[in-house]
């Protein structure tokens, strides 16, 4: 049996090969722009603006690039959409735009740390031997269980160590709020932990409403620490610090508000116009602020010491001294899946009890470095590494294991799928799914349907990597799936998810909604991302788009390796009532195997009759979008009237085979004088003022850099069957994009 100091040992190592690889390799990279030089002194600071808000803290370590000059430094400040930089070299006094790299590789310096205290504490040490080598036996009295709750609170009362299995829509919240309310009742201090911000304050915001229904709700015993106050919490903002401040030192608020009241409206003054007097105000600023931030943590560690429930990030906990201090009767870590084992090691030390509760079945952590102890460490769970997964998979449950086996979040049409194929029929469905989902399913799209496969076969060879980022896009399926969410949106539905593997699709769907649909974006709850993001919430209605097509030759590593269950499993469960599959089928029976999670999929969606092709396009798409039409493309009237109506250029993509028929080119002589024509092809075609041999593998037309035509021309396109579908779109920053795909 591995001992506790080799785990330790282990574990700082797999950490700081992770820093190595950050430091040499990694880096979040943001655009900054109008870099102005504030001050020369005790190094070089620099007001930059941001195109989003960073959120990177304030003393974080960062690199910055500008051409071939790079330079270390730090955040002075982080807030809104302009950040104040120190760094050790001068890039001049002004900077036109430059890349910001940043990797929270402090938090894991500060984790090595905790795990040196750990060393020195035989306690500590008695705590991570117990996580990491449960017990085989039970203390709790099994005859009195009433509930799962009433289980855990047993459990967490008995055992020292206490892991729940909670599959998405099971109650795992309601669960872990009520055992730590009961916790609280008797008087006993809780530390709640998760990996997320969005995951704590769910997890605090149940407990909170639950305490109040008892009418035993007290100012200052419940506090939210770290993070900002999120819309989860709008309801419990007397949990907050910033609120509890406001009852108890009302003037040192006011000055705290005041002067970053007084930051922003300077930085709003430098952003438009650049001057010597404010910059120094605003670097007066930074250390008036300092000051009275310093003044606040101290108040705030008096609110941790005085609190019976804190709850946090494990990052804020493993750098923050007023939490990793103090000691707790119980600690709940929050989505254990998605945590280091050191961390989760480093949670358990710090409490008398300790509940790990997550899903394996979900996503792994991530990191980055592919050293053996960082694989073996940093990417798979505590539960694997507890044995509590190879229980499962030789048929029973680790004594120390609580499954949650009911789920009440989805339609039995969807959950179908992965209560047999994922949880291995160890979950069900609560009666209550079988109709508190109808209103939603009775909507738009696909109406009463619950889950569909909209099948993009033989539509085209859209799927082609991102010539930067080398992630896979899928122009074609992208647009369907805008489509979706309009029909949605317009079907009444407001709760609606995009997730799609590839990072490039997921940004390309997040540019779309920006430009086009930000409108309606502000009346619903609609959000495009990787499933990383989606672990933790749920929607109405989500969109599944797998991406993957001709003429790639195999389906990517994200839906066919090891961890794809997974991020599958992720996808499917966010749904609440309705789910929309797009994928090509074709493609995926074609070069993916039976036993492939996906390939699983799309057989149960083809087998139970879920499975809408292209000829039925006309039925499903109810609202055309202003700027996203779907029209026959064998009409070219529409077409042709925006080349006529050219103003400066058109470019037009002609893959191999493509044919361009005599009323094409008697369209494009005709063009206007001053319209430039670019053509994208392999041959020659007419007199191009422009010609590129390097070409897409799908037709396009694109006029003014801001109409897409996609799929025309038509005659001689391969991949394509029919019904033949054209899109048109209005979209500069699509056009953009796609233009900076073939440089």
């Amino acid at each position: 049996m591995t001992t506790t100091k080799t785990y330790i040992k282990e574990w700082q190592q797999a950490l700081q090969q992770e820093i190595n690889y950050l430091k040499k390799f990694g880096g979040s990279r943001y655009m900054v722009t109008n870099g102005r030089m504030l001050s020369s002194d005790s190094g070089y600071s620099y007001y930059f603006d941001t195109a989003i808000s960073l959120r990177i803290p304030v003393g974080s370590t960062i690199k910055l690039e500008w051409g071939t000059m790079k330079s270390g430094g730090k955040v002075l400040s982080s807030e809104g959409r302009g950040v104040i930089l120190l760094l050790e070299k001068s890039f001049g006094d002004l900077i036109s735009d430059a890349y910001l790299l940043h990797d929270p590789w402090e938090l894991l310096e500060q984790l090595i740390e905790r795990l040196d205290e750990i060393k020195k504490s035989k306690q500590k040490r008695l705590r991570v031997k117990r996580l990491m080598n449960p017990s085989s036996e039970i203390k709790h009295p099994k005859q009195k269980i009433k509930s799962n709750v009433h289980e855990l609170i047993l459990r967490s009362k008995y055992n020292p160590v206490t892991f729940v299995w909670g599959p998405p829509g099971t109650g795992k919240t309601y669960t872990l709020a009520r055992t730590a309310a009961n916790k609280y009742l008797q008087q006993k201090k809780v530390l709640i932990l998760s990996h997320s911000n969005q995951a704590v304050d769910v997890l605090m915001g149940e407990l909170t409403d639950f305490i109040k229904k008892k009418d035993q709700f007290r100012e200052g015993d419940v506090l939210r620490f770290g993070g900002n106050a999120q819309d989860m919490l709008t309801a419990h903002l007397e949990i907050t610090t910033g609120q509890l401040m406001e009852k108890k030192d009302p003037l040192l608020a006011q000055d705290r508000e005041r002067l970053i009241e007084e930051r922003r409206n300077l930085k709003k003054d430098l952003a438009s116009s650049f001057n010597k007097r404010d910059s120094d105000q605003l670097l007066e600023l930074e250390i008036q602020i300092a000051r009275v931030l310093e003044k606040v943590r101290r108040k705030e560690v008096e609110f941790i010491k005085e609190a019976f429930i804190v709850g946090t990030t494990l990052a804020k906990a493993a750098s923050d001294s007023a939490i990793y201090e103090q000691e707790y009767d119980l600690v709940i870590l929050d989505e254990a899946s998605m945590a280091y084992v050191p961390q989760a090691a480093f949670a358990a030390t710090m409490g008398k009890r300790v509940i790990i509760c997550g899903d394996f079945k979900q996503l792994p952590p991530i990191a980055s470095s592919r050293a053996p102890l960082v694989e073996k460490w940093l990417k798979e769970d505590v539960f694997h590494h507890a044995g509590v997964v190879e229980s499962v998979n030789e048929g029973g449950l680790h004594p120390q294991l609580l499954l949650l086996n009911e789920q009440r979040r989805m339609h039995p049409d969807i959950s179908a799928f992965t209560n047999q194929y994922i949880y291995h029929s160890l979950v069900g469905d609560h009666e209550s799914v079988y109709k508190s989902r109808n209103e939603i399913v009775s909507r738009a799209p696909f109406k009463n349907k619950a889950a569909v496969l909209l099948d993009s076969s033989f539509t085209g060879l859209h799927c082609i990597p991102d010539q930067s980022t080398n992630s896979r896009f899928n122009l074609w399926q992208l647009l369907l799936s805008f489509q979706l969410i309009h029909e949605a949106y317009m079907g009444g539905t407001k709760s609606i998810g995009y997730v799609t593997p590839y990072r490039a699709q997921a940004n390309l769907m997040e540019l779309l909604l920006e430009e086009v649909y930000e409108d309606e974006r502000m009346q619903a709850d609609i959000i495009a991302a990787t499933a990383h993001r989606f672990q933790g919430s749920e929607r109405d209605v989500m969109i599944f788009d797998t991406v993957d097509g001709e003429p790639q030759e195999r389906a990517g590593m994200l839906l066919t390796s090891k961890d794809s269950e997974r991020l599958l499993n992720v996808a499917i469960t966010r749904t609440r009532g309705k789910f929309v599959h797009v994928s090509n089928r074709n493609f995926i029976e074609k070069r993916v195997f039976r036993g492939k999670t996906l390939r699983k999929l799309v057989d149960h969606q083809v087998l139970n009759k879920q499975v809408v092709t292209t000829r039925e396009i006309g039925t499903w798409i109810q609202h055309q979008h202003t700027k996203l039409r779907w029209m026959h493309a064998l009409k070219l009237d529409a077409v042709f009237q925006d080349l006529k109506s050219a103003r400066s250029s058109i470019t037009l993509s002609l893959p191999e085979g493509t044919v361009l028929s005599e009323e094409w080119m008697k369209q494009l002589v005709d063009r206007g004088d001053r319209v430039k024509w670019t053509l994208i092809s392999e041959e020659m075609w007419g007199k191009p003022d422009t010609w590129l041999d390097n070409c897409f593998p799908f037709p396009f037309v694109m006029i003014d850099e801001k109409v897409l035509w996609l799929g025309l021309p038509l005659e001689g396109a391969k991949g394509i069957r029919p019904p033949y579908v054209a899109a048109r779109l209005n979209s500069s920053k699509v056009c953009e994009y796609l233009l900076k795909q073939r440089k």
